[in-house]
């Protein structure tokens, strides 16, 4: 996969491939091209792919993000970007309508939705007591909670994260990784770009480190689940 930002190309035949159930990590600093292997992996507009970028076999070059999205990937964005104005429940609620529209189309029959908002809310007990605050009053770790708890109501299969451990204390970012682990034991796929080093060795079963857009090995941390 190539990605160009106008005449800039940022993404050089980075290729990878995350197995079912897997969690992959990329990794590398600032400005290496993270955030934009995701977005392109998402079909995010203003980035022009060429190559190749498969879901379940399915070409998705060329595809938008909404399309991308009926085929079960969800992503968790850098910055958190929850609806300040909405509560905690209202974010999911969106979220949630969202998820049950896209159980019956290009994913084959309809499926109740594997993520409502109740099973939310006990993996992540911290939304729960704030259920009825607005997002712009909730703290980075509770906006990055409810950040991954939006996506995971709209019932992905493969979920991209982005730097979800971003400017959060050390004791916070311990109790993150414990609820994505429960999320891993959900079943879900993961893309992980991230550069807290605790957090990758603790999710990930592979890392690719990233640098000025170039992809530079594939180093194995440990068996996938259910691998």
């Amino acid at each position: 996969m190539n990605a160009r930002y106008g005449a800039s190309h940022v993404l050089f035949d980075v290729d990878l491939e995350v197995g079912a159930e897997e969690t992959v990590a990329l990794v590398g600093r600032n400005g290496a091209g993270k955030t934009t292997t995701l977005q392109c992996v998402m079909g995010m507009a203003g980035i022009a792919r060429t190559g190749s970028i498969k879901v379940d076999g399915k070409e998705t070059i060329g595809m938008p993000a909404h399309g991308i999205a009926r085929l079960g990937v969800g992503l968790v964005p850098e910055g958190r970007r929850v609806f300040g104005s909405l509560t905690v429940e209202e974010n999911l609620l969106v979220a949630a309508g969202t998820g049950k529209r896209l159980g019956s189309d290009e994913r084959g029959s309809s499926k109740e939705n594997a993520w409502p908002s109740e099973r939310v809310f006990d993996v992540f007990s911290l939304l729960a007591e704030v259920k009825g605050s607005k997002g712009a009053w909730l703290s980075g770790g509770e906006q990055q909670v409810l950040s991954i708890a939006r996506a995971l109501v709209a019932n992905p299969r493969i979920l991209l994260l982005d730097e979800p451990s971003e400017g959060l204390a050390p004791r916070v970012v311990e109790t993150l990784v414990e609820q994505l682990k429960m999320v891993q034991g959900a079943g879900l796929t993961m893309l992980l770009a991230e550069q807290h080093a605790g957090l990758v060795k603790e999710l990930a079963s592979r890392v690719h480190v990233l640098e000025r857009g170039v992809i530079h090995g594939d180093d194995q941390i440990r068996e996938p689940l259910g691998g």
